[in-house]
């Protein structure tokens, strides 16, 4: 064969060979041509219609937080939020990316880093906690709320200059103040939802909560939260590849939260505040004889109780707060000046957390306790100036010397020694083996069962528990704290003789509960520590007879169409281990603290006891190293009004003026010491039986009737 002819032969096989790749490829797009068309067309139409949708939350307004009367203290209002979509930020280049947040931080008023701290999730690392951003990182993040209505038209108009940011109308709480109360500590606040929690969320399947969800973080806003927050809406809009709305999609509209009825009345609650405010700036302004200076006064806290139910009718605590700095986010400024060392921590709500030893008013329990061991009314002790136990002399603070004594008149002038006498007594019956933990002790037994040393079961988050220091806890307490002190005890320099003498005497049997230990818990000094709310329930169960009552804030769950949900009845927690023959002894021995010789008599002058039987304790308890911690607690068969001042002296004095200021609104007593139940601030003096009243359309009216509720 020709050279030339082979040529030919060998361009044609190759030319076929192409033919049939051509072919071959040509049959496989067609073939996956037909998959796509006729076989996956559904699925692949569905995937690029559902890109030009987006879905946006719509927050459920938050349910309504009322008073007895039905006054808002909580609402919500209608705000302007400009936020930033990360996901779709992140499709920018970083140029472009910046030139964005730049613009917009100019906008709303915050610097380039201030925006971008926000948009930092608090898991990167070094992120601020306190400034970055705890929720979905596939949620919009807001920016700034509150903004001027003009910024957000900015944004909407100029969609092509704010890619990834976002103006919204969104619902943000409110609180109307009704008498200008402020009930920060009870009312709480909220922030945004964690991952962590919105993984819950969803594991759990709760339709109630969104990456964009504000959840109660303190306070009745996280005590009641599930009812609060409501079910979210969601909103479908048709969008094009720029992000610009083309048209609506299918709405689910959102369902508002429950409204929370408390037992709080504002008029009372005002009043309260204003009084605690009063009084501590009347303390700051007194001079202090011991020390030389005047009172530091630096907190103090009210608790007024229904004596019968244990509901709460106000609570206030200073220092406190601006609930409104919560709204939207707190920013870092206004969370610095609240941990500021000069703010003296205005988050610690002192009538539930703070713990203080209770001093005198810790008197009518150790009486209780005495009079069902053993102790009659009748049971003398001498009333001296001081008395020795084992070498160490404890005096009697501010009582004078009476000589021998009952309970009724012990209580009446506060007598120390007296206590001190009846703590030592049953010291000796049972305890004189010091190393002995079980040993029995009548008078510890009774505090406890008075609920001291343990939470009350009030129905807000955070409760402290207080302290009965007695032996189980005084071992506890050495065996923590045993090497410290003895490595304290060894080193040549202390940072005191104090600290130095303590340190060796702790080393050696810190653990041993000493007869100085007995006499200083008979009058609530030493390392035994109760909260306001604790005291308060107590003499509310010497008020009622004998009941403790866990406090409760919340009466009923209202539906957004008025319907009762869910009703909160009183709930007793214990019954005194007492006969009713030592509730009535002390119930009217504690009125005579109020009658001439009595320690609360100067502040109740004129006051109109006959018709409004007021019995009282009062208590001044020593801290070292600190001015006194000044007490003043009061019941009628209605209420409890207790009032503790941190360094502002004895109880009467810095804080008897505005108990009785409390009792004069609380029955309507005037000027003149007349008493007019129109004035009251409660009309008809006690708390409504009844609950507000709630319309479909919303509207809230007072209850039909006022009176008083079993």
């Amino acid at each position: 064969m020709s050279p030339i002819r082979s040529s030919m032969s060998t361009s044609r096989r190759r030319l076929v060979v192409v033919q049939v790749v051509v072919v071959a490829l040509f049959a496989t797009l067609l073939a996956r041509l037909a998959y796509l068309e006729v076989f996956s067309g559904d699925t692949y139409r569905n995937a690029a219609a559902a890109q030009t949708m987006r879905q946006v939350v719509i927050p459920a307004p938050r349910g309504l937080i009322v008073d007895d009367q039905g006054r808002p203290l909580v609402a919500n209002r209608s705000a302007w939020v400009i936020s930033v979509d990360r996901s779709e930020l992140g499709t920018l280049d970083p140029t472009a990316r910046r030139t964005v947040l730049t613009r917009v931080a100019g906008l709303v008023g915050k610097t380039y880093r201030q925006v971008v701290a926000r948009l930092t999730l608090c898991t990167e690392d070094g992120a601020k906690p306190t400034v970055c951003w705890s929720g979905s990182p596939v949620q919009p993040v807001p920016i700034a709320v509150n903004v001027r209505a003009k910024v957000a038209a900015d944004i909407l108009e100029r969609h092509e200059n704010y890619p990834g940011v976002l103006a919204q109308t969104q619902n943000v709480r409110a609180y109307p103040a009704p008498f200008g109360v402020n009930a920060a500590p009870i009312l709480g606040y909220l922030s945004q939802i964690t991952d962590g929690e919105w993984a819950h969320a969803q594991q759990a399947n709760d339709s109630s909560l969104t990456a964009a969800s504000l959840v109660g973080r303190s306070g009745l806003e996280a005590q009641y939260d599930q009812y609060l927050r409501g079910l979210p809406g969601y909103e479908r809009l048709a969008v094009n590849f720029t992000g610009d709305v083309l048209g609506p999609g299918h709405d689910i509209a959102p369902t508002p939260g429950d409204t929370l009825v408390t037992s709080i009345d504002a008029r009372v609650q005002a009043v309260a505040e204003k009084q605690l405010a009063d009084a501590i700036a009347r303390a700051r302004k007194t001079h202090d004889p011991v020390t030389g200076r005047n009172y530091a006064a630096d907190s103090g806290a009210v608790v007024v109780m229904d004596a019968r139910n244990g509901r709460i009718v106000a609570m206030a605590s200073a220092p406190t707060y601006d609930p409104n700095i919560w709204v939207g986010g707190i920013s870092q400024k206004d969370l610095d000046r609240l941990h500021a060392p000069k703010a003296n921590d205005p988050l610690l709500f002192r009538a539930t957390q703070g713990q203080y030893a209770p001093g005198s008013t810790f008197k009518p329990t150790m009486t209780i306790g005495a009079l069902n061991n053993g102790m009659k009314p009748t049971t003398e002790f001498n009333c001296g100036s001081s008395l020795n136990v084992g070498g160490h002399v404890f005096g009697n603070y501010e009582s004078e010397s009476y000589g021998m004594i009952t309970f009724q008149k012990a209580l009446q002038v506060s007598c120390d020694t007296f206590f001190y006498q009846v703590g030592l007594y049953y010291y000796n019956k049972y305890g004189k083996d010091a190393a002995n933990v079980k040993a029995k002790d009548p008078l510890v037994a009774m505090a406890k069962a008075f609920g001291f040393g343990a939470r009350t079961g009030v129905d807000l988050p955070g409760e402290a528990a207080g302290r009965i220091a007695d032996r189980s806890w005084k071992l506890a307490y050495w065996k923590q704290m045993k090497n410290y002190y003895c490595t304290m005890d060894k080193k040549k320099n202390a940072p005191s003789a104090f600290l130095k003498t303590f340190a060796h005497e702790f080393c050696l049997g810190g653990y041993r509960y000493n007869p100085g230990d007995a006499v200083n818990f008979s009058i609530g000094q030493g390392d035994t520590l109760v909260t306001p709310l604790q005291l308060a329930r107590a003499y509310a169960a010497i008020a009622n007879g004998g009941t403790l009552y866990e406090p409760r804030l919340g009466r009923a769950i209202v539906s957004p169409q008025g319907t009762v949900v869910k009703e909160f009845a009183p709930v007793v927690s214990g019954k005194l281990p007492s006969t009713a023959s030592a509730l009535t002894y002390v119930d009217q021995a504690l009125t005579t603290t109020l009658q001439p010789g009595g320690t609360l008599a100067w502040k109740f002058n004129g006051f109109p006891l006959d018709r409004v039987v007021l019995h009282g304790k009062t208590g001044t308890a020593e801290v070292v190293g600190k001015q006194t911690t000044g007490w003043v607690a009061t019941y009628t068969k209605d209420y409890v009004v207790v009032m503790m001042m941190s360094q502002g002296g004895t109880g009467s004095g810095s804080s008897g003026d505005a108990v009785r200021a409390i009792w004069n609104a609380l029955y309507g007593i005037d000027a003149e010491n007349q008493i007019d139940p129109a004035n009251a601030a409660i009309p008809g003096v006690l708390l409504p039986a009844g609950l507000p009243r709630f319309g479909t359309d919303g509207a809230v009216a007072p209850p039909v009737a006022s009176g008083s509720e079993r």
